[in-house]
């Protein structure tokens, strides 16, 4: 580039573009080098100053889509997550999914006593005897972050489920860790109480390369909301009837014909659905 390009992030704050960034997010989709800087190319065009995050990567998700849906299925995975939304459910299922293929028993919206009140706890995952008390923060829109205030208020209620927990002279179970989960990001003040008080955070990008992304590509377990070719409405019958994941619907293939889809969508969805299945 002639010169730095400054760009419109999500948040309304300004920020050099960087074509290294947008390279290595092409890269990710799996695309070829070719592909890749064929885009970048195009993509470097049609720079001007001021540009949103959001049209560098409507022009980039366009291109790829032309080549490969697979592709620019992968790239959206960032707005796939937001498109769970907005009452953040179907994100306590898709985090409850992603811990069930990754070995653990799980329940979603769960009841739990606690020393001085009950409490209403989004996930629950148990492996080895050990239990894990998950609490989801989702945010609908882009460039909203968890500050310290969430961890906070979250390990208060994690410490008075463990008091109640312990008490119980039956209990078997070990309550052993608590979790708050993001679809965003979390100030610097919020991983610092994190890691003090012992709570695991989990966000779009953190821990470094084991946060939600990082899960999602190497286990393949992709949310339906990513497919370019479903619509919006099937995409809302799915999530209703809990297929939160590519993966589930690839096993329970018949909910395409409640939807009435014809032969050849169903060809093209199933085929998409498969690529994004194998990490």
């Amino acid at each position: 580039m002639k010169k730095e390009i400054d760009i419109i992030k999500s948040s309304g704050v300004k920020a050099h573009f960087s074509m290294d960034k947008l390279r290595n997010s092409l890269k990710h989709t799996g695309a070829n080098h070719e592909l890749v800087e064929h885009i970048v190319d195009q993509v470097r065009d049609e720079l001007y100053e001021g540009i949103s995050t959001n049209e560098i990567y409507n022009r980039a998700f366009a291109l790829l889509k032309k080549k490969k849906s697979v592709f620019a299925s992968k790239y959206k995975l960032k707005k796939a997550i937001y498109e769970l939304g907005p009452t953040g459910f179907p994100f306590e299922r898709f985090i409850g999914a992603l811990l069930t293929y990754s070995g653990f028993e799980t329940q979603v919206d769960v009841i739990l006593n606690g020393n001085c009140v009950t409490h209403e706890i989004d996930v629950i995952a148990e492996k080895n005897n050990l239990v894990t008390i998950i609490e989801c923060k989702f945010h609908s829109e882009e460039g909203r972050n968890c500050n310290v205030k969430i961890p906070l208020y979250i390990h208060s209620r994690y410490n008075d489920v463990k008091a109640h927990w312990e008490s119980k002279k039956s209990e078997t179970k070990s309550l052993s860790d608590g979790w708050v989960v993001t679809n965003t990001r979390f100030t610097s003040d919020a991983l610092k109480y994190g890691k003090c008080a012992s709570l695991y955070l989990l966000s779009w990008d953190y821990p470094l390369n084991d946060g939600i992304k990082d899960r999602i590509d190497r286990l393949g377990l992709y949310p339906i909301t990513v497919s370019t070719i479903l619509t919006n409405r099937e995409k809302k019958f799915l999530l209703n009837r809990d297929v939160v994941l590519c993966r589930q619907l690839w096993k329970e293939k018949f909910l395409l014909d409640h939807l009435g889809v014809s032969n050849t969508r169903k060809v093209k969805i199933l085929s998409e659905i498969e690529q994004l299945c194998n990490p």
